[in-house]
């Protein structure tokens, strides 16, 4: 899996962050994304397409390898 954010489309709602904060972070001064791991171990699979579902924004996009 690899994953890419769009920090341009980035809402900041922090459900990303909520939902897999071992991927996922916000920056301080304005909420937007910000990308921990852009190729994060199996074990995070899941919660990341459950982030990449949940983003308001589609700020968050899932590729599978």
């Amino acid at each position: 899996m690899k994953v890419e954010v769009d920090q341009d489309a980035c809402v900041g709602s922090g459900q990303c962050l909520l939902t897999a904060p071992d991927v996922f972070d916000q920056r301080d001064e304005d909420a937007i994304v910000e990308l921990l791991d852009a190729e994060p171990p199996a074990a995070q699979h899941q919660v990341v397409r459950h982030a990449a579902t949940g983003c308001p924004a589609a700020a968050i996009t899932v590729h599978e390898h």
